[in-house]
């Protein structure tokens, strides 16, 4: 029987967990320590990473009945939006926290900072060779928009159009954005 379950996909494991609990902990048992280490990516902190990670386990039990199998998607990659999710609003809110309180942990404050400048260089690395698939009017929206933080108004002025011009070309934009995106995860994946 052991080795039976072992075998199981993890969205069949996540489905019988509905019915019956206690087969949710062989999940437990195949993503906790990867969903350990990306919280602590996130947040550089092995006991507050532990939290969130045992967190983000309680709300992908409480919502199993609302995983859906989807083409390119998979219990994984639902689990670990969930981790991320959860480490980047605790995130927030400790960022918050050390801004409002005049005295702090430095170590604390000065490695959460890192972190997301490490966070912001993967990003901008992603996007800009994403952008470079994009058409060129579209390209230079969302450069603009996300890249050197320029309100739309401000875009809308250097382009010589309208903001709602510019709202709709931010729209078309992050859609062909998003399909590159999808396009190159499903390379990744064959």
């Amino acid at each position: 029987m052991e080795k039976d379950m072992k075998s199981l996909r993890d969205e069949e494991v996540l489905a019988m967990s509905v019915k019956k609990p206690s087969f949710f902990e062989l999940l437990v048992d195949r993503h906790q320590d990867a969903f350990l280490r990306a919280a602590f990516k996130i947040i550089n902190h092995k006991e507050e990473s532990q939290d969130i990670v045992q967190e983000a386990f309680t709300k992908i039990y409480l919502n199993a009945d609302k995983f859906k199998e989807q083409a390119g998607g998979s219990f994984k990659s639902w689990a670990y939006k969930i981790v991320i999710n959860t480490s980047l609003t605790h995130y927030r809110k400790v960022k918050l926290i050390q801004k409002t309180v005049e005295y702090y942990d430095s170590n604390l404050y000065n490695a959460a900072e890192n972190n997301d400048m490490e966070l912001n260089t993967d990003m901008k690395i992603l996007v800009s060779k994403t952008l470079c698939g994009m058409p060129q009017h579209l390209q230079s929206i969302l450069r603009k928009y996300y890249l050197e933080d320029k309100s739309q108004k401000d875009i809308a002025l250097e382009e010589n159009i309208s903001v709602t011009a510019v709202k709709m070309r931010l729209f078309r934009a992050k859609k062909i954005f998003k399909k590159i995106i999808e396009e190159d995860k499903k390379l990744c994946i064959t």
